[in-house]
């Protein structure tokens, strides 16, 4: 997984521009084929014992979701990869995002955590050392692919914090747990040198695979309250602290 080594910072590398038709690559069609495949699995687990009725309701916000995430990767795809290969990797990388959108389907519906929610994110969570490898093997490594996977990561865990905070026993801080990331980003807006590129990190990848394992641990029903608020606060404090060394690092270096 070498997707979390940026906390941010945008897509690199220049546009491509010129050498597409206007027509998408049928891979990028098929690879949301795929993906919309594995969000209609994530639905009908998730929702054993409801009503069809309710089940279509809360259909609407993870299809939406779903569909949004594929137009925006379609949208960057054909500017900044200079190919027209969407490649296995990154198409292993939106069905992790069509397992996040999924995960939205209970919050919608008041049956946040529980055992589904914990398989579908521990899945999304394997997946996560799939397309890295994929995509070495298959030579299509690219800071578009890198971006790709590192949003999803943090989108699975702001929504895996999401159904911690609402259908378990861990306090408030778990949100902080999957808001992290967003507020280094927004705090770039104010330090621009925080979009600086950081160097590798065993450090920062090791502890990026804590925060979501531990995230998917608390969906687990029969968790006692107190372990689950102890396992929150120790996955947040490294979070921090890896965010912090990182902030340290680049303050020291900006010019």
């Amino acid at each position: 997984m070498s997707d979390l080594d940026r906390h941010a910072g945008p897509c690199a590398g220049k546009s491509v521009r010129g050498h597409r038709s206007g027509r998408l690559p049928t891979c990028l069609c098929l690879a949301g084929l795929i993906g919309a495949g594995a969000l209609i699995c994530v639905l009908v687990l998730l929702r054993p014992g409801l009503p069809w009725s309710l089940h279509l309701s809360a259909l609407i916000a993870p299809y939406v979701a779903f569909l949004a995430v594929w137009l925006l990767v379609a949208g960057l795809f054909r500017r900044h990869v200079p190919h027209d290969r969407f490649g296995p990797a990154n198409t292993v990388t939106l069905v992790r995002a069509a397992l996040v959108c999924g995960l939205l389907g209970p919050l919608i519906w008041g049956a946040a955590a529980g055992w589904g929610v914990a398989l579908t994110g521990a899945v999304a969570l394997m997946l996560d050392g799939v397309d890295g490898w994929l995509a070495r093997r298959t030579h299509l490594v690219s800071d578009f692919g890198a971006r790709f996977d590192m949003e999803v990561d943090a989108a699975l865990g702001l929504v895996l914090a999401l159904h911690a905070y609402r259908g378990t026993a861990a306090g408030i801080e778990v949100l902080a747990l999957g808001m992290v990331r967003y507020v280094f980003v927004a705090a770039a807006a104010v330090w621009p040198w925080l979009l600086d590129p950081l160097p590798e990190s065993r450090r920062r990848k090791v502890i990026c695979v804590l925060q979501l394992a531990i995230l998917v641990l608390l969906q687990v029903p029969g968790l006692s309250g107190d372990a689950a608020i102890l396992l929150a606060r120790a996955a947040l404090a490294a979070v921090l602290w890896s965010f912090f060394a990182d902030i340290m690092w680049l303050r020291a270096r900006r010019g």
